[in-house]
Parts: C-alpha cells; sequence; structure tokens
C-alpha cells in the first residue's frame, strides 16, 4: 500500500505561482512513478506531469511545460509540484497517485486539493 496525501492548494490570481506538494508513506518508492493529473467540472481527468522516484526522470503535459516542474524529495518522501504563471484554465482538483513503473495503471491515489486561478 501508498498512501498519498495533497496539499498547498488554493485561490491565486492569473501569474501568480502554487506549490503543490504529495506527501507519500507505505511501502518502499523505489520502483513507482508518481503522476500529478487535474480534473475540473468541464473537463475530463488529464495528465499532468509525472517522476520517477527511482532516477527522478520528469514529464510533462504540453499545456503545462515551461511553467510546471515536478520534483521529488526523497528525504522527506514528497513530491512538489510548482506551478508558475498560472492561467485560469489551470483551475481544477489537482491529484497525485502512484503506479509502479512499467505499468499504466495507477493503484493508489489522493484525495486532491483544488487550486482557483483568477483572471
Amino acid at each position: 500500500q501508498v498512501q498519498l496525501v495533497e496539499s498547498g492548494g488554493g485561490s491565486v490570481q492569473a501569474g501568480d505561482s502554487l506549490r503543490l506538494s504529495c506527501a507519500l508513506s507505505g511501502r518502499t518508492l523505489g520502483g513507482y512513478v508518481i503522476t500529478w493529473f487535474r480534473q475540473s467540472p468541464a473537463k475530463e481527468r488529464e495528465f499532468v506531469a509525472d517522476i520517477s522516484w527511482y532516477d527522478g526522470t520528469a514529464g510533462y503535459a504540453n499545456s503545462v511545460k515551461d511553467r510546471f516542474t515536478i520534483s521529488r524529495d526523497n528525504a522527506k518522501n514528497t513530491v512538489h509540484l510548482q506551478m508558475n504563471s498560472l492561467e485560469p484554465e489551470d483551475s481544477a482538483t489537482y491529484y497525485c497517485a502512484a503506479r509502479r513503473a512499467g505499468s499504466s495503471n495507477h493503484d493508489y491515489w489522493g484525495q486532491g486539493t483544488q487550486v482557483l486561478v483568477s483572471s
């Protein structure tokens, strides 16, 4: 089992920054990939970014590349999502999830944290 708890959401103005955190606990994380998804009422859930816990390799959706940065803190078992130059379109509930490397199924999910960006 892997437990995930998100934090850091809030209400900001367009152009502002936020840093989301995903605190992980449970089994050894070395073989896992941690992913940030987001979902708003008007859209389907979408991939935002992911990172390999093993070597830190990261990937991003085109819509957030160059604005968002995903990172991991091995000592604190935490994954961060630094979000800069926020746009109203970034408003959503953000979820972190964990999948085994090589699998496409995310077996573990957090409860989500809300981000609201006003223009």
